[in-house]
């Protein structure tokens, strides 16, 4: 019996973005533990640079970057190829958002999350899939963090959010039907409540709005979730390089859910 080779990404250049804290930064060990040269992107520098710190390689670098300025999302890419030669996986992880009821979205809170959760995704997908194109070589492969907000699931942080992960699904699947003739997979995963800073941050507005502390909160939570306990960080990124990975070069244009068992479409 053969054994699998336990880093299938050598010689595989990636980029994730929100790579600074949270599920960016288990995305991006994840991927070069099992290989990878990893651009660590994210809006803040410094947490970006932590993270290239602790891959502990010299395959690794740091950017900061926003993904809603497209000036920042072509540095990004080509500061990619020149550190090194390639651009193979692109893990679009970036996002904002916040606790908000429907009645209480504003203009600004609308734009914000849809220029970087939407546009800012839909852009950096696109120019990164050029770059893989233009290579002429091997195609890559590209996976973007939705959420299952965009599949309606009533637990979400607000309805701009949702929206703006629902665009991400639907662009993906759109994507994926496209660029699969240039050798590019896409697709698109959704974590359910997973342990991160954004989510405690999240947990304190929720447990405010509803009277309760955020213990209380969180056991309400976790009694919902079928498995009986919310995600881990790690949970996600386990997945993320199962589809940039060997196993994932037949699966493209999916939508993929990893939260549990609270959504089951």
């Amino acid at each position: 019996m053969q054994t699998p080779d336990p880093t299938p990404l050598t010689g595989r250049a990636a980029i994730v973005t929100g790579g600074g804290r949270g599920i960016g930064r288990a995305i991006a060990h994840a991927l070069a533990s099992q290989g990878a040269s990893v651009m660590v992107a994210d809006l803040d520098a410094g947490s970006a640079d932590r993270v290239a710190a602790e891959l502990a390689s010299d395959k690794a670098v740091a950017i900061g970057a926003d993904i809603s300025n497209l000036a920042d999302v072509d540095r990004m890419l080509v500061g990619c190829i020149s550190a090194f030669g390639s651009l193979d996986i692109l893990v679009n992880n970036a996002a904002v958002t916040r606790f908000v009821d429907v009645m209480d979205i504003t203009p600004d809170d609308w734009d914000r999350m849809h220029s970087v959760n939407a546009r800012g995704t839909f852009f950096v997908m696109q120019r990164g899939a050029r770059h893989m194109i233009e290579s002429g070589t091997r195609g890559g492969r590209i996976v973007n963090i939705a959420s299952i907000a965009g599949k309606a699931h009533p637990g979400t942080s607000n309805a701009a959010y949702a929206g703006s992960k629902a665009a991400v699904i639907a662009m993906t699947a759109v994507a994926a039907q496209q660029l699969g003739k240039h050798g590019i997979n896409i697709n698109s995963v959704n974590p359910g409540l997973t342990r991160t800073p954004l989510r405690d941050e999240l947990a304190v507005q929720a447990a405010e709005m509803q009277g309760i502390t955020t213990d209380e909160l969180a056991a309400q939570r976790a009694a919902g979730i079928p498995i009986g306990r919310e995600c881990d960080p790690e949970d996600i990124a386990a997945m993320v390089a199962f589809l940039v990975g060997p196993g994932g070069d037949a699966i493209t244009g999916q939508s993929i859910n990893v939260d549990g068992g609270l959504v089951n479409h």
